[in-house]
């Protein structure tokens, strides 16, 4: 079942709305609408070679591995909504870097359009907001993450070559 099999009526108008393979449209208004997916993005905290992970203290997948971010606001850029999350989850304030991958993304029954970026931020995180825990990984030692894209992102990642510090960030 997709996001638009929940809908019966135009937002718009409260039309009846017809089934077509990648949309609905009304039959009152003609108003179309599609189940994008949803935007989203995380950043990877690397420090002496070792990447900060958030353990999930809500569903979905509550209790796993996840990588900072979330979802964007409404009119929210992306870079702003990754330093928000960071924020938000890990009171760091962060720079991205690097822009290391954009992947589509199962989540809770739908789809992230997720875009990762290696960043970079000094202090010490501390878990807030729906974390529960924040604990620097080996890439040698990496657990089962909460989504499969970020198994995917974390190899790509642990390929890279180590980075040397950058002290005057």
């Amino acid at each position: 079942m997709g996001a638009l099999d929940l809908w019966r009526f135009c937002p718009r108008c409260a039309g009846i709305l017809t089934r077509s393979d990648d949309h609905v449209r009304c039959t009152s208004c003609s108003e179309r609408y599609w189940a994008n997916a949803i935007p989203g993005v995380q950043g990877i905290l690397e420090r002496d070679g070792r990447v900060l992970l958030a353990r999930r203290a809500h569903d979905p997948r509550r209790g796993h591995w996840d990588l900072p971010g979330g979802f964007l606001n409404e009119t929210e850029a992306p870079v702003d909504g990754l330093r928000r999350e960071f924020r938000e989850e890990t009171g760091l304030e962060i720079e991205p870097v690097e822009l290391l991958r954009i992947d589509i993304e199962p989540y809770d029954g739908r789809h992230v359009f997720s875009v990762t970026w290696i960043v970079r931020g000094e202090g010490e995180p501390v878990a807030a907001d729906d974390v529960d825990e924040l604990r620097w990984f080996a890439r040698d030692e990496l657990p089962e993450m909460a989504f499969p894209g970020q198994e995917l992102v974390l190899a790509v990642w642990a390929g890279l070559p180590e980075r040397p510090r950058d002290e005057h960030a």
